[in-house]
């Protein structure tokens, strides 16, 4: 059974910084690739940042140069810093992967940045 569980959410004001981890278990964690979404009340889920197992990364328009996301594979964990935080950038956040030919999602964590 593949699980993921999120943390890190939380109230930041505008400009601040949080970090989000994701812990993966029940799967291969290394051969896989791990992307954070983000859904903010109202709007569709949205891709955020992706990366592979081998470290490659792509981020949202909307994020780079703010967001990093990051692994350890050793430790089974995904990450993302989120520096610079906007109104704009509270959501729901889920970390996501497509191991076994399926979609697998936390039940994510929300981030406030109040306008």
């Amino acid at each position: 059974q593949v699980r993921l569980v999120e943390s890190g959410g939380g109230f930041m004001q505008t400009g601040g910084s949080l970090k989000l981890s994701c812990s993966a278990s029940g799967i291969n964690f290394k051969l896989y690739d791990m992307g954070w979404y983000r859904q903010a009340p109202g709007k569709e889920r949205e891709l955020v940042a992706k990366i592979t197992g081998g470290g490659t990364t792509t981020y949202t328009d909307s994020v780079k140069g703010r967001f990093t996301i990051s692994r350890n594979n050793v430790r089974n964990m995904v990450y993302l810093q989120m520096n610079d935080l906007k109104p704009e950038d509270t959501a729901v956040y889920y970390c996501n992967t497509g191991a076994y030919g399926s979609d697998w999602w936390g039940k994510g964590t929300l981030v406030t940045v109040p306008s």
